[in-house]
């Protein structure tokens, strides 16, 4: 018996090593936490607030991260680059493209114009500033709560919509399920 205990207690003390004493391995968070880095990274949008020189085929943005980009619009009356129109001091969100030397806005969400009540036959809701959707139907099932834009796409929970009108007065979503079409609410 003697001779069996420094054996049990050798394999003991690799037991507890090789399971690290019951901790989790840190370098599995961190490949997870880098995951999520690199899904951020692949959002192409553009944030930043509209500059005082804008005009019908220009959009200056001054970006969240500080810069100043001059942006070509190439509108196409059949479909708009620009959804929810360009005016100075409002917040919008761009993907756009570099060819030779000039940046061309290829999809803008007005924010501030997003901002506000919509409603429809089954969903009446208000985007608010922050990312949050507050739901004024009780008896919906699903309310959106949440919201932002990724890749210049509209995120409401976990639904993914492209925004494919914004105007003063109405707003069309689509997605792979079919066309959304909201009217907005005035405040009274």
């Amino acid at each position: 018996m003697k001779k069996l205990f420094p054996l049990f207690a050798f394999f003991l003390i690799i037991s507890i090593i090789s399971c690290n004493g019951g901790k989790s391995n840190s370098t599995i968070g961190q490949s997870k936490d880098s995951d999520a880095v690199e899904a951020d990274a692949s959002d192409s949008t553009i944030f930043g607030v509209c500059g005082e020189s804008t005009g019908m085929s220009t959009m200056q943005l001054l970006t969240d991260a500080g810069d100043t980009l001059d942006l070509l619009i190439d509108e196409n009356p059949e479909q708009p680059v620009v959804k929810g129109g360009v005016f100075a001091g409002d917040k919008m969100a761009v993907t756009a493209v570099k060819e030779n030397g000039e940046w061309i806005a290829t999809n803008a969400i007005n924010l501030s114009s997003l901002i506000g009540k919509w409603t429809s036959i089954d969903k009446n809701f208000e985007i608010l500033e922050g990312g949050v959707v507050k739901s004024n139907v009780k008896a919906e099932s699903e309310p959106w709560t949440s919201w932002k834009i990724y890749n210049c796409k509209l995120i409401l929970n976990r639904d993914t919509f492209d925004v494919d009108n914004l105007g003063a007065d109405s707003l069309y979503l689509e997605n792979d399920k079919g066309i959304y079409t909201f009217k907005r609410l005035k405040e009274k």
